[in-house]
């Protein structure tokens, strides 16, 4: 049992992580917003979605397109069932009381009765991710930076002999092993590190937006985003920091909401609003994901590639940095090298060098072998797929004596066409046997559909 297992991996962990499990001959239960993981690693979702459990076969990804059509469905299911039970309500009040029409209404009465009641899908709010646009775009390179060794201990410096270049809408994802120097980096970049020697060229007027996870504890629990908000703008009137502080994504009394009454999302979101408050040129990211759910960190994603600026990225998600990067900088070996490949490249040769045996071609598709389910599963399924035929052959009755009923209404028909009059007299007859037929058949399926499925 796996509890968020990626959070404070790196991302060559991660990758081993997810091979393992992919092998893993045993059962594994995750619980994960790394949609990588979820797509490499496991064979069956179970979605927990307004107080329900809902089990879908496959990856990730399968779950997302077999939950976009169950979602289609369930609001063309919802829509179709509204309307049955207004007709079938409407049958029950007005035949009730007729002592010929008993039988017909008690069994009405039982299908409102046994109806399950189907709800189109409440849409749960995402929140956006933005960031402020530069005041000013710089001209490239914005930062330069020429043979430089950094780290805490000049006799041991962490990096040596470092020369790159950042250019003004570059989206750089740092690659490498925890240890090896990613976040020395990123603070060399945002000048919260000096070098021990060598030379960093920055733009006039560069600004730099820097987010770490460690800056989460430098937040005050005990105030507000608000209050936040309000200590970088002490001078602005009431309204216009509200609407900053909206802008982030605390709207209204999300806004005086104590921090330390904030979920972990709620706080990382809040540290990325505050990191690029005043519209940097270059927004650094080290670990952003961490606390993000899948919608936000699409969110991010989204954010990041409708930023005109520089981005640097340190990121275990395989998924954020496929959306956004365009160059992978490997930091190893003290050293910073631009790496010749993708993200699979650096897959297989991340495994290649832990000794890894399996080869993405090798893993079995877990999609096709998933396992046949269960006899009471099927015979459930046969089931629920005669409900939904019987359903559809009244909805289409319904269809049929909807337009007689027109043609009936019409002033002169009886004056004009008796023998065409007679004939949709006759065809409104057949149709409503055929209905009650129909109904019949859904509440004998019905039954048999609870039994079946307890």
């Amino acid at each position: 049992l796996l509890d968020e297992p990626t959070n404070y991996l790196d991302l060559e962990g991660t990758l081993w992580l997810e091979d393992h499990l992919a092998h893993y001959p045993r059962t594994v239960i995750v619980i994960s917003h790394d949609r990588d993981l979820l797509d490499t690693s496991v064979d069956q979702i179970l979605h927990l979605d307004r107080g329900k459990l809902n089990l879908y076969k496959g990856t990730y990804s399968s779950f997302e397109e077999q939950r976009a059509a169950r979602e289609m469905l369930d609001a063309r299911h919802a829509k179709r069932q509204a309307e049955e039970r207004k007709r079938l309500q409407a049958f029950v009040d007005r035949f009730k009381a007729k002592a010929s029409k008993a039988r017909q209404a008690r069994s009405r009465v039982k299908m409102l009765e046994r109806m399950k009641p189907v709800t189109a899908l409440v849409t749960q709010d995402v929140h956006e991710i933005s960031f402020p646009t530069p005041e000013k775009m710089l001209s490239p390179p914005i930062i330069a930076v020429d043979n430089v060794s950094v780290g805490y201990d000049p006799k041991k410096p962490v990096l040596n002999r470092v020369t790159l270049r950042i250019d003004t809408d570059d989206r750089i994802a740092l690659l490498g092993s925890n240890g090896n120097g990613k976040s020395t980096l990123v603070k060399l970049l945002a000048n919260r590190l000096p070098p021990f020697s060598g030379q960093v060229t920055r733009a006039e007027k560069l600004s730099v937006g820097y987010f770490a996870q460690h800056q989460l504890d430098e937040l005050n629990l005990d105030g507000s985003a608000y209050d936040h908000v309000r200590r970088l703008m002490p001078d602005a009137p009431e309204t216009r920091v509200r609407g900053r502080t909206g802008a982030i994504g605390f709207s209204g009394k999300a806004g005086d909401t104590l921090v330390k009454s904030l979920s972990g999302g709620e706080k990382a979101r809040l540290l990325l609003g505050l990191a690029t408050f005043f519209g940097p040129n270059m927004i650094i990211l080290d670990e952003p994901t961490n606390h993000l759910d899948i919608d936000s960190r699409a969110a991010l994603a989204e954010a990041i590639n409708e930023f005109p600026g520089a981005v640097i990225m340190v990121s275990h998600d395989r998924y954020l940095i496929e959306a956004c990067a365009d160059q992978l900088w490997v930091v190893a070996d003290h050293a910073v090298k631009i790496y010749d490949g993708d993200l699979d490249d650096y897959r297989r040769t991340v495994l290649s060098a832990r000794g890894t045996r399996h080869d993405s071609r090798d893993r079995v598709d877990i999609e096709r072998n998933a396992g046949e389910k269960p006899q009471r599963a099927r015979s459930g399924k046969s089931l629920k797929q005669r409900i939904s035929e019987v359903e559809a052959e009244i909805a289409r009755i319904t269809d049929i004596l909807a337009k007689i009923d027109t043609a009936l209404a019409l002033p002169d028909l009886f004056a004009r066409d008796p023998k065409q009059a007679a004939q949709l007299g006759k065809a409104r007859a057949g149709a409503t046997s055929a209905l009650a037929r129909a109904e019949e058949q859904w509440l004998e399926a019905s039954s048999q559909y609870d039994e079946a499925t307890g």
